[in-house]
């Protein structure tokens, strides 16, 4: 496949990384001094799986220079960039090309379906524990990369079925979802929950858990993203919120969420869509989500500093 990744983080880094490995003709959407490193040394991945570097790397920070014939779009911008990505690469999409979400969030989809056509948009997520160690330098440094998709209708169509084969070529785990937006929500309960409430306590996923009154804390808030989620008519299993928070005791100690690293180091962040979102779906469904609240208003003067810096 011919394949733009559009953010080359963490998230667009490696899986571009692991797809261009697998003999794809992978071309990266990246800026200043990562992409002079990208350009100059290749796209090293730091990996427990195995380290390895994609030399020389395709890498632009100009998507008017490019083609029109990409047959897959991999937008690994965080989910506050993605009306940004959709005006900037609907230039060069084809009838063909597939645009794939795989960010954090639940409303990507409604974003993209807003600036391009449906036929160009299919869903997904992905489940990674990685980061940018420096410049051209990505670390993936715990669990099995995973990314789920699916048509938005769930439809097991022959394009849905060749992505498949291509991603299980590049070796990171791939599912097809029954129901995509469901395990779209089934993991925002996770990542909603431990970046807000981890932002505000800066300290792990671990540390929270073991103390009974944040452990409690990341229980309402996920009940709170539950009724949410049902109010909009997604499909969630009676007491997946109860299910979650076993998911949530169970993850490494030491583990943090990007979106809190973030916070915590004063970048811009996804508040706005995670704890943010569930304030604005609160009041549209009149629905109390006392714990978001306070979370998302006691993060929200620092995302507004961070913010007037960018």
């Amino acid at each position: 496949m011919k394949i733009l990744i559009y953010g080359t983080g963490a998230v667009g880094g490696y899986f571009g990384a692991r797809l261009a490995q697998a003999g794809n003709d992978v071309t990266f959407i990246a800026r200043g001094k990562h992409l002079e490193a990208i350009k100059k040394n290749g796209l090293q991945i730091k990996s427990i799986d195995g380290d390895f570097t994609i030399s020389p790397a395709k890498a632009t920070d100009d998507i008017s220079s490019l083609s029109t014939d990409f047959d897959l779009i991999i937008l690994g911008v965080k989910s506050w960039q993605v009306l940004d990505a959709a005006k900037a690469i609907k230039p060069i999409l084809n009838d063909k090309t597939l645009v794939l979400p795989i960010q954090n969030g639940v409303n990507n989809v409604d974003k993209l379906l807003s600036i391009i056509d449906q036929k160009n948009v299919i869903a997904g997520f992905c489940k990674i524990y990685a980061k940018v160690d420096g410049f051209g330098i990505i670390n993936h440094f715990f669990f099995p990369p995973e990314i789920n998709f699916g048509e938005i209708n769930n439809e097991k169509s022959e394009r849905i079925l060749k992505l498949q084969s291509i991603f299980e070529k590049a070796t990171f785990k791939t599912i097809i979802a029954d129901d995509i937006i469901a395990d779209i929500w089934k993991k925002f309960m996770f990542i909603c929950a431990v970046s807000g409430l981890g932002a505000l306590t800066r300290v792990s996923i671990g540390a929270m858990v073991a103390n009974e009154e944040t452990k409690s804390l990341l229980q309402k808030t996920v009940e709170e993203i539950y009724a949410i989620a049902l109010a909009n008519g997604v499909n969630l299993p009676l007491g997946m919120d109860k299910m979650m928070l076993g998911f949530i005791v169970n993850q490494p100690y030491e583990s943090t969420a990007s979106t809190q690293r973030d916070i915590m180091e004063g970048r811009p962040s996804e508040l706005e869509n995670f704890n943010g979102y569930i304030v604005e779906q609160g009041k549209k469904h009149k629905i109390k989500i006392p714990v978001n609240k306070f979370i998302y208003e006691c993060l929200l003067p620092q995302e507004r500093i961070a913010r007037s810096k960018k």
